[in-house]
């Protein structure tokens, strides 16, 4: 046998073992909708029913806000409340509206240990991020306070930016961001209070800084809901130098079209 056979041969057992590994965690952990628990056909999917009441967030849309609209209104269309109250972020992207197998999918991952759906939700995220993933320098995740993450054990924005890193190749700075004051939980907060309660809660490291001068960067959270927290993060970045921040959530808080 000469040695293109027998690397032909070795690769053939690889393949082999790897499958019959596939076959025996399919065994023990069989594939199941990611919303419901149904049987489905391959891990990482979610059935027909749940699907149905996940609301995509797609064109037409606010250029800035990522509002979805009624109507098409033509290309470049900025939303009234983007020009009344223009952001700090320069750009907002999120896969869906926050309701149905979205809503179940992003508390799976924040209170149920879920971490595993993080991939399949990230590789929706950059097909969200119309093109903002694939233009970026560099992935950052919105941190926890070291007191939260503690109680947590685990950040869940920071285990979609590392997914979205990974399927798009970009780098991904887990450190460059930091939360430096402790703030209440902003659920049950009014759109004021969350201002309130994430202001100068964010700072970038000294030694993250000069990687953020003129870049462009995707900031990651799971929901956008009043926006008070990415925008605390993305004035933090844009102080320290950045040049662009696109806010790419999966869901976001959100009462109808416009």
């Amino acid at each position: 046998m000469n040695r293109e056979e027998r690397q032909f041969g070795l690769a053939g057992g690889l393949a082999l073992l790897r499958q019959v590994g596939n076959d025996l965690i399919d065994l023990v952990y069989p594939p199941v909708c990611c919303g419901c628990g149904r049987l489905m056909g391959r891990h990482r999917a979610v059935c027909a029913p749940c699907w149905s009441t996940l609301q995509l967030i797609e064109r037409p849309y606010c250029e800035i806000l990522g509002l979805p609209f009624a109507h098409d209104h033509g290309e470049g269309t900025v939303s009234p409340e983007a020009i009344a109250d223009p952001p700090v972020f320069d750009r907002l992207r999120s896969v869906a509206i926050h309701d149905g197998i979205a809503r179940d999918l992003v508390h799976g991952l924040k209170y149920r240990d879920r971490t595993d759906l993080a991939p399949m939700m990230a590789e929706w995220m950059v097909r969200a991020s119309d093109g903002a993933v694939a233009s970026a320098d560099a992935i950052i995740p919105v941190p926890l306070h070291a007191f939260r993450l503690w109680g947590r054990k685990y950040n869940q924005a920071a285990e979609l930016a590392r997914a979205v890193a990974a399927l798009s190749g970009r780098p991904y700075l887990s450190s460059t961001l930091r939360r430096i004051r402790r703030t209440t939980k902003q659920v049950g907060l009014g759109a004021k209070a969350r201002e309130d309660n994430v202001r100068g809660a964010f700072a970038v490291a000294e030694s993250g800084r000069q990687g953020l001068i003129g870049k462009r960067i995707v900031l990651v959270d799971d929901v956008y809901t009043t926006g008070a927290t990415v925008s605390a993060a993305a004035r933090a970045l844009k102080r320290a130098g950045a040049g662009h921040v696109t806010v790419l959530t999966f869901a976001r808080a959100m009462s109808g079209l416009i």
